[in-house]
């Protein structure tokens, strides 16, 4: 625990689902902690169950450049530096292209937006404070960062771009003492399912998953933090996101026919 105490965590999209359960883990572990969120009563909640001065969270949108560079410098400005920056912020999206023909484009540029560009924002300002801490950066992609989902082909694509990203720049400052990372959830319970745009870029207001049968969040932000006190390269989750990893890797004929199976029945979109 105490490895945390007097360090800075930065953490995108921390008001709910997976960031808000790394917030109050590092919180936990005796860190100072700076997040966004865009909504102004969660961002309150979030405030009411933090202890006095060691949390920061600004009302932000990590697809605004200008954001992403306010939100690092609160950060410098508050506590001195950056110890662990942690690109949580996402959006997901369930809309085939078919049925949304050109009006899906403007749902994957927002996807890109926040989900690749944000990281990519935040990441290039807070750089410089991370190499002087010697610091970790993590991106927090998905399975769909390994494997193409149906459904989901801007949200795969801005994860593709984010792992690919990150390790490229893991290679650049890797003698800097920078350790670069990403990890990749399963299907975790939170809300980003019930946010998830549709093809025409409406909030879709339900998941078409048994939320039940899900990994919890805080169960989520546990392995995470973990992996970063490690500072493995990278950390796949369950054990279905491990098989789907694995087949797509080695047999990818075989998990095209099971993921359309899995996403599927009758020509319809399922999952």
């Amino acid at each position: 625990m105490a490895d945390y105490l007097n360090k800075t965590v930065l953490i995108t999209g921390g008001t709910d689902g997976i960031g808000k359960a790394l917030v109050l883990n590092y919180l936990a572990l005796g860190a100072n902690v700076v997040t966004c969120g865009r909504n102004q009563q969660k961002i309150h909640d979030l405030e009411a169950e933090s202890p006095v001065g060691k949390l920061c969270v600004l009302n932000a949108d990590v697809s605004v450049e200008r954001d992403c560079e306010r939100l690092v410098l609160q950060a410098v400005n508050m506590f001195g530096g950056i110890d662990v920056l942690i690109n949580n912020a996402g959006i997901s999206m369930r809309g085939l292209l078919e049925e949304g023909g050109p009006g899906i484009i403007p749902v994957i540029k927002q996807v890109m937006e926040i989900n690749f560009n944000g990281a990519v924002y935040t990441t290039v300002y807070a750089l410089p404070y991370l190499v002087k801490s010697k610091g970790v950066v993590v991106g927090v992609s998905s399975i769909a960062g390994y494997r193409g989902l149906p459904g989901r082909s801007g949200y795969s694509a801005s994860k593709f771009a984010l792992q690919g990203w990150l390790e490229a720049i893991k290679t650049e400052v890797v003698e800097k003492g920078v350790h670069v990372m990403w990890v990749s959830p399963g299907f975790t319970a939170s809300n980003i399912r019930n946010s998830a745009l549709n093809h025409r870029g409406l909030a879709q207001g339900e998941s078409p998953l048994d939320e039940q049968t899900l990994m919890d969040a805080a169960t989520c932000a546990g392995i995470i933090v973990e992996a970063v006190a490690k500072r493995k390269r990278t950390v796949v989750m369950t054990f279905q996101g491990k098989q789907t990893v694995f087949l797509n890797k080695f047999f990818p004929s075989l998990a095209d026919k099971l993921v359309r199976a899995f996403f599927f029945r009758n020509g319809n979109l399922i999952k």
